[in-house]
């Protein structure tokens, strides 16, 4: 077998538009499966904007810090659970069949949370959401993959990965285009209807994938689907190359064995090639998650009021920065991580990571500091709506009277923000008593000159983390696997990613209002340089090597993962 994985370049990239533009039904295929990519990324991405508004409508969510941690992990949840299932109903049903349910799951649950009148109804919504993110994320690019030609696969998958965050930064975009409409998050979540609805139909007019069909002894529907896609004189080869890739994949399976799954993962561990590739797999997928880009992905307009900026429409506007550089990762990591190699560029990667958390912990810090006074003079201007908490014998700063369970909120000075302002209690009344006296009203960070710093290092991060941590460990584990326990160690290195995902997105809030922002941002900033160590210590460098040489290197009694292996390519 000639190389590894088989990944885009330029010239694959060339060849799909030629190929799509002479036979566009490859493009009608990989576009109606890829919209499930874009549904993934928009429904991972919109609660960070609807959650502001969710808080407004639901006092009950604004009070409770592990209730709006609930509204958005439980997304994260229903993936773990919907991964899981879409593999059985891939296996059982076939690829079509998973996508159909999972547009039925996006379209139910984006019409649950739209209607829902209680904050519990929201969370129904949710996990039904991450139901059919859990099974999209791994039913679309298979999809893709088994449906496309051979020559121009990896291009036809990596959009998959483009549609992603393609579908994140759309996410951004409505939120931002819904901030003045009555009922603004309900309209914000809604909207998934739409592309579940457009795709559902789609692939009501497609076919099954063709290796699943083959699988099933359904040869001549199978050759029906390849002749629509192949050119006449590339047919009977790609059949007996199907026929040929179907034989050894059941041989592999055969080689595994029958048993339980704790039976197949048993005989997987006693192999120090499994042990050693599985150890470095996880720690990539765990290290992901454990250097906090979902805290900015599903908070990224709260982390940007922490910031100091008051408003949700500059919230939202001004996260659309993150979410962009997100995509725009995307596509520069497909130029370096053959070039550069993973491991380096996760390294790379982690020491940007670095700097910038400490960056961004050090700014709020800096701003905590900072942080206008409260003045008696100005809170005794609202007579009644003086926050109960505030003593006036004690001198007072804007973080003290945000401080968690005060119930209370800060009105900036009229003139000049950085200037003392008034400590009230946080309602509707009082927010809009405020803004009647042309003030900032402000709930979750202080006014600061630090915001804008903020902002520019959080898309520093951005930059640092998507190209190299945001793709890198996904390559990794399709690459350091021997072929017959790939889909096992695979399947435990993508559990390990949603678990971590859901523990990041579940402890964020709360670790704000224990720690503080400063110190939740340095407690990331920790945990990413013993991520640095740890795959300094334990990842190996797979760029370049065929499949048999991974499992060559990692069976070395002299290995080693920091030392670059070197083999003599044959060809056979």
């Amino acid at each position: 077998m000639e190389g590894g994985v088989h990944k885009a370049d330029k010239t694959e990239f060339k060849e799909c538009l030629k190929l799509t533009w002479r036979q566009p039904y490859i493009l009608q295929l990989a576009f109606s499966a890829g919209i499930g990519g874009l549904l993934f990324g928009y429904d991972t991405g919109v609660i960070s904007g609807a959650l502001l508004y969710i808080k407004e409508d639901f006092k009950s969510v604004k009070r409770n810090t592990v209730l709006q941690e609930t509204i958005v992990s439980m997304a994260v949840a229903g993936a773990i659970i919907g991964a899981g299932f879409g593999g059985w109903m891939n296996d059982r049903f076939g690829r079509r069949p998973s996508i159909l349910l999972a547009d039925l799951l996006f379209f139910v649950g984006a019409v649950v949370m739209a209607a829902a009148p209680i904050p519990a109804i929201i969370i129904l919504g949710r996990v039904f959401v991450g139901f059919g993110v859990g099974m999209a994320s791994m039913t679309a690019p298979l999809y893709i993959s088994e449906a496309s030609p051979a020559r121009i696969r990896g291009a036809l998958v990596s959009t998959n990965g483009l549609l992603i965050t393609g579908g994140q930064f759309l996410a951004y975009l409505i939120n931002l285009a819904f901030t003045k409409a009555p009922g603004t998050w309900r309209w914000m979540l809604g909207v998934a209807t739409i592309p579940a609805f457009v795709q559902f139909i789609l692939m009501l007019m497609l076919p099954e994938s063709p290796r699943w069909l083959y699988r099933k002894e359904r040869k001549e529907e199978a050759a029906a689907i390849l002749q629509k896609i192949y050119p006449k004189n590339e047919v009977e080869k790609e059949i007996e190359a199907l026929r040929a890739s179907v034989e050894a994949e059941i041989a592999e399976e055969g080689s595994i064995g029958e048993g339980s799954l704790f039976a197949k993962l048993k005989k997987a561990l006693s192999t120090r090639v499994v042990r050693r590739g599985l150890i470095a797999g996880v720690l990539c997928q765990v290290a992901q998650q454990f250097v906090g880009i979902n805290t900015v992905m599903y908070y990224s307009p709260t982390i940007v009021q922490l910031a100091g900026f008051a408003a949700n429409s500059t919230a939202l506007a001004l996260s659309l920065i993150t979410s962009g550089l997100n995509a725009l990762g995307s596509i520069v990591s497909m130029y370096f991580v053959d070039r550069v190699g993973r491991r380096r560029l996760m390294l790379i990667s982690l020491i940007g990571i670095i700097a910038m958390l400490a960056l961004l912990g050090g700014l709020f810090f800096g701003a905590a500091i900072h942080s206008p006074a409260v003045g008696i003079a100005e809170t005794k201007y609202f007579t009644n709506s003086t926050c109960p908490n505030f003593d006036t014998e004690i001198s007072w700063k804007c973080v003290d009277c945000l401080k968690p369970k005060s119930g209370c909120g800060f009105c900036a000075h009229s003139g000049n923000r950085l200037l003392p302002g008034a400590c009230l209690i946080s309602n509707d009344a009082t927010k809009a008593t405020c803004h009647a006296g042309h003030r900032d009203w402000f709930t979750e960070g202080c006014p600061s000159n630090f915001g804008w710093l903020a902002i520019i290092v959080l898309g520093l991060y951005i930059i640092s983390y998507s190209p190299g941590m945001g793709t890198a460990p996904w390559i990794v584990n399709s690459e350091i696997y021997p072929l017959r326990f790939r889909g096992l160690c695979g399947g435990i290195a993508a559990v390990a990613n949603w678990v971590s995902n859901l523990i990041v997105t579940q402890t964020f809030l709360s670790l704000t209002q224990a720690l503080g922002a400063a110190s939740t941002f340095l407690l990331f900033c920790g945990i990413s340089c013993v991520a640095f160590v740890l795959i300094f210590l334990l990842v190996p460098e797979t760029k370049g090597l065929q499949f048999e040489e991974v499992e060559q290197m990692l069976d070395r009694d002299d290995y080693k993962p920091w030392k670059r292996v070197s083999f003599v390519h044959s060809k056979v």
